[in-house]
């Protein structure tokens, strides 16, 4: 099983990207992740979006071939970062991989409302016609990790047990969405 994992972060040591290593290595047995980067995708352009640039084509197709989608966002102004959601634009135009694909929302946050906003967003974003992704429904996936300072050790491992059981449940449910599928 092959899924991608996207960050909403482009800082290297972001919460949220240690989230995905985390996951990527405690599960390294149940599917292959690959962490797909989004930081070099430019800005939208509906010029572009029937001939992308190369780097959108390569994003595109490592989407298209995945199984699954496993999306890691902070939450900036109470929402999905720009880098996302521009990330998401490009999915959403032209070939789109997304639609009816297996997708896992979680994120990460040094605040005590963690990234509930930017989730909530995140799953309206991806309902929209041109995504049309399978999301996996909050009550079986609400990994909205707050005060991530306190979480992640200095190694950048994520040791708290409440946290490790509720990654655990959700991970566990999108494993059997993908089985289905």
């Amino acid at each position: 099983m092959r899924i991608a994992g996207i960050s909403g972060s482009i800082r290297e040591d972001s919460y949220n990207n240690l989230l995905l290593e985390n996951i990527k290595e405690r599960y390294a047995n149940d599917f292959d992740l690959e962490i797909v980067k989004i930081g070099k995708l430019p800005l939208f352009n509906q010029v572009e979006e029937l001939d992308p640039p190369e780097v959108v084509k390569t994003f595109k197709n490592q989407i298209a071939e995945c199984d699954g989608v496993l999306i890691s966002t902070p939450e900036y102004n109470w929402s999905v970062p720009g880098v996302l959601k521009n990330s998401l634009d490009w999915l959403s135009r032209g070939e789109r991989p997304m639609i009816g694909k297996p997708v896992m929302v979680v994120g990460a946050s040094i605040s005590l409302m963690g990234t509930i906003r930017a989730q909530m967003d995140l799953r309206r974003i991806l309902s929209a016609p041109g995504l049309s992704a399978s999301v996996l429904p909050p009550s079986q996936s609400e990994v909205l990790i707050t005060q991530a300072h306190d979480k992640f050790d200095e190694d950048g491992k994520l040791t708290d047990e409440v946290t490790l059981a509720v990654v655990e449940k959700a991970v566990k449910n999108f494993s059997e969405m993908l089985n289905k599928g």
